[in-house]
Parts: structure tokens; sequence; C-alpha cells
């Protein structure tokens, strides 16, 4: 579940129910946190591959949701859930720990004992997860070395929660410029219709998501693009983020369309224009005017 604010509330802008096997549960799990939060692409100066920075460290979300997937009460009817709000992080899974394990144990080294031996095992054979207990300190110290603070333990109603802080938004005299100017260029209804169809808040419809989608929306307006091209022209590297960021809100908004409805995969697939799309990049481009 993702939400715009810092509470629990209706409606709910992004919910997703994963199904799968214990792999598949992490894998889609970290996927949707990851597609939610800003991340930063540095350059290729120090090798061929671009080094991709998330605001939360992709090896902290990983660990907290495999530790739910690993750990859980399996005898409980109850789900692990995986919930992002404006300033955290919070992993719950059922289920209490093991004694003498305490959440102020957790953060000091200690011993690993799985709740589910027959899970944790092939988890740690495929490398997503070890035995050593190390796996929780490992966490706490990606948080530091992010400058983030440490991840936070608790037990609340049978239920064992995961707290990681996200970065307080900073906003310096030096970027503030840029993004003034970005955002003048659109008015307050486009930017909340635009931070509504991506499932972002405000302060993430940044001048770079923009640009991006006014991108997408330029080029498929003179003709039918591929997912392979509009990456080309958003010069976007990573395939997944970019389809469920800005490819399935925008078709799930009716900003863009598929020219081969029926057929979602298809290889020859293609996406175009719709009018209501349309309409948003015309009172962008005139400066928000509708």
């Amino acid at each position: 579940m993702h939400f715009h604010g810092t509470d629990i509330g209706k409606p709910i802008p992004s919910y997703q129910i994963y199904k799968g096997t214990v792999f598949e549960l992490v894998d889609q799990a970290v996927d949707f946190v990851l597609s939610k939060i800003s991340r930063a692409v540095g350059t290729r100066a120090l090798g061929p591959q671009a080094p991709v920075e998330y605001e939360l460290p992709r090896e902290a979300v990983a660990e907290a949701i495999v530790n739910a997937v690993a750990h859980r009460d399996y005898t409980s009817n109850a789900s692990v859930q995986v919930m992002l709000f404006a300033d955290r992080l919070e992993v719950w899974n059922p289920g209490e720990l093991p004694p003498p394990l305490t959440p102020e144990s957790l953060c000091a080294p200690h011993p690993s004992i799985p709740r589910n031996p027959l899970i944790a095992d092939p988890m740690f054979l495929a490398r997503y997860a070890e035995k050593a207990g190390s796996g929780i300190l490992d966490m706490i110290a990606r948080c530091k070395q992010a400058g983030l603070p440490a991840p936070e333990f608790r037990q609340e109603g049978g239920q064992f929660v995961q707290r990681l802080r996200r970065p307080t938004p900073q906003v310096t005299p030096q970027v503030t410029p840029q993004v003034d100017s970005a955002r003048n260029l659109l008015n307050q209804r486009s930017l909340q219709e635009l931070a509504s169809t991506l499932g972002l808040t405000l302060a993430q419809v940044t001048p770079q998501v923009i640009a991006q989608v006014e991108k997408v929306l330029d080029v498929t307006a003179q003709e039918a693009k591929s997912r392979e091209e509009l990456q080309t022209t958003t010069r976007m590297i990573d395939r997944e983020h970019f389809r469920k960021t800005y490819i399935e809100p925008l078709l799930t908004a009716g900003w863009l369309e598929r020219t081969i409805p029926d057929k979602p995969t298809s290889r020859l697939q293609k996406y175009r224009l719709t009018a209501k799309g349309g309409e948003w990049l015309a009172g962008a481009k005139k400066g928000g005017t509708k």
C-alpha cells in the first residue's frame, strides 16, 4: 500500500495484492516500494553501468521484506503488509519474535533463530537471506551510510513491525529557482492531476518527472511508439521502473492507449496519445492554462 500522507486512510492511492512463491512475493514487494520512491542515476565515469541510488537503500528495503516473509506466523490468516507513507516505510508481519530475542536485542549482535526453517533454508540458498543473524545489523548499517535514522522495530498487537524512515525533503536556495521555474509552467490543477495519475505526492512531482511525462506524451502525439522507443527518448535505463512508474499509470489514467489492446504483451505493441492525454499536454505547454 502506498499512502500520500503519514496515516493509514482511505481511499488508498495505490494498493496491490501479491501471490506466488516466497521469492516472487519478495521481488514484487521490493519492486513496488522502489517504484514509488525517488532515485538518482549517476554517471558512467567508473564503469559501463550507471549507478542507481534510491532514497531508501535497496538492500535495507529487501531485508525488511525478506524478514517478514521468512519469519511470519503462517498459522495466522493475516497478511504481510508493506506500507509506504510520505515519511516512512513500514513492514508488518503476523507473529512475535522467538525467545530470547526482543526488538531491542535486534540492534546488537544476536543469534539467527528462524521461525520457519523450511522457508529460511531455500531463501538462504537463493541468497535472499543469511544464517548469521546479521541481516538486521546490515540493514541498520545501510541506513546509517545513507544518512538515514536507524530502522525501528516493535511488537504491536501480535504483529512485528519494521520501520524505515524516509529522508526529510531538503530545499536549498540553489535548487529552488529550478523547481519554481518548472512548476510555474503548470497550474496547481495540472500538477495535482499529474501527481494523482502517477500515484505521487505533489512534493514528488519534480521538474524531471514533469519533463519525462511531457516527452512521453509529446512523441506519442506524433506517432505510436514502442516501449523501447519511449525509454530511449526519456533516457531511462531501468525497464521495469519506466514501465511501472510511467507507462502503466498513463495507460490506467487514459492518457495513453495501446495499439494492440487485446494483446498487451505483444512484441509489436506500441502506445499512442489519447484525447485526454493531449488535453493535459496542451495545458502544460501553455503554462497550465486549460
